[in-house]
């Protein structure tokens, strides 16, 4: 397909936008400005921008507990994500969600979730309603290779399957579920087997690189909108800082070697050089890009911190419950 100049610009901001949020939001938590657990997208980049640009403002997406990139490849506010980082009543979920429950109707972003593969049967539920009332809409599931370990996975590749859902499942595989490496969990290699078992077609993409995973998205999008069913795409990715935070308690389960040998494949420097050597971009209108979008995150910073933290009063205001509290 032709990838015009303003896609390729269009995906480099989109993954500058979320890297600079999250180093950022690393170097916060690092200093115990943020409450809570901090599980960061830095390195995987590209999948979110690929697959946010290849679909309609109005798909909706679900998310993970590594939710932060989806949201904001998606079109996300930095105020309202730093805000809701930092427990603020300006947040998006008023400063109770944090940072694995994210989300952004007015976005179509259905929410991250901190249950592992939790979000995949919501994204089947959003598909069967897309299909019932013929909008023409999909749903796309975001969801890491361990997740296609969990029972909700299976019930939902099923479902879609069997209904012949507008969805496209969207395997984030950076070889670890959690410390865990990808071997020691499954006998298969290539997670993508697991689509052709419910019966529908999937693509190894490689999720280091922007364009690729736009165009295997686009590709596979328009198989679903024209009413082939359920498709999957196991983007091959990495994430270059732990399970949680920069640097976690667990340092043994990876070593260092292998995690600079994954950084020379950063998919931010892989679309630089594209850019420059197309002519699309040069270094000074990278850095003016950067220069930009590193404003709106200190502003996002500086927002955060005027922010007022939620009301006492407010404590089970959205927070649903299916019994009666006494």
């Amino acid at each position: 397909m032709d990838i015009t100049d303003e896609i390729l610009i269009d995906l480099y901001k989109r993954m500058v936008r979320v890297r600079l949020f999250e180093e950022e939001a690393g170097r916060l938590a690092e200093s115990a400005r943020l409450p809570g657990f901090l599980h960061l997208y830095v390195g995987e980049e590209a999948v979110a921008a690929g697959v946010c640009a290849a679909i309609n403002d109005q798909d909706q997406i679900t998310s993970t507990h590594r939710g932060h990139g989806h949201l904001l490849a998606k079109g996300g506010d930095f105020n309202r994500m730093m805000a809701e980082l930092m427990g603020k009543a300006t947040g998006y979920c008023n400063g109770k969600g944090g940072s694995m429950h994210i989300c952004d109707l007015d976005l179509a972003m259905l929410g991250a979730n901190g249950i592992v593969g939790a979000g995949v049967p919501i994204a089947v539920g959003a598909a069967y309603a897309n299909k019932l009332t013929g909008n023409g809409l999909i749903s796309v599931s975001f969801f890491g290779d361990g997740a296609t370990n969990i029972g909700a996975f299976h019930e939902a590749a099923n479902m879609a399957a069997a209904l012949s859902l507008p969805m496209l499942f969207v395997c984030e595989n950076n070889e670890y579920a959690e410390y865990s490496p990808r071997h020691k969990t499954m006998a298969i290699t290539d997670v993508i087997e697991r689509a052709a078992a419910y019966g529908f077609p999937g693509a190894i993409v490689d999720g280091m690189d922007c364009v690729a995973v736009f165009e295997a998205t686009s590709l596979a999008i328009e198989k679903i909108r024209n009413g082939e069913g359920p498709m999957m795409l196991e983007c091959k990715t990495y994430r270059f800082y732990d399970h949680v935070g920069v640097k976690g308690t667990a340092s043994d389960y990876r070593t260092d070697e292998e995690v600079e040998e994954m950084r020379k494949r950063d998919p931010l420097v892989v679309h630089e050089t594209r850019l420059i050597e197309s002519g699309v971009l040069d270094p000074d209108s990278i850095q003016a890009i950067r220069d930009e979008i590193q404003k709106e995150v200190d502003m996002s910073v500086e927002f955060a911190d005027q922010s007022p933290f939620p009301d006492i009063e407010d404590m089970l205001t959205d927070v649903y419950t299916s019994g009666e509290l006494s």
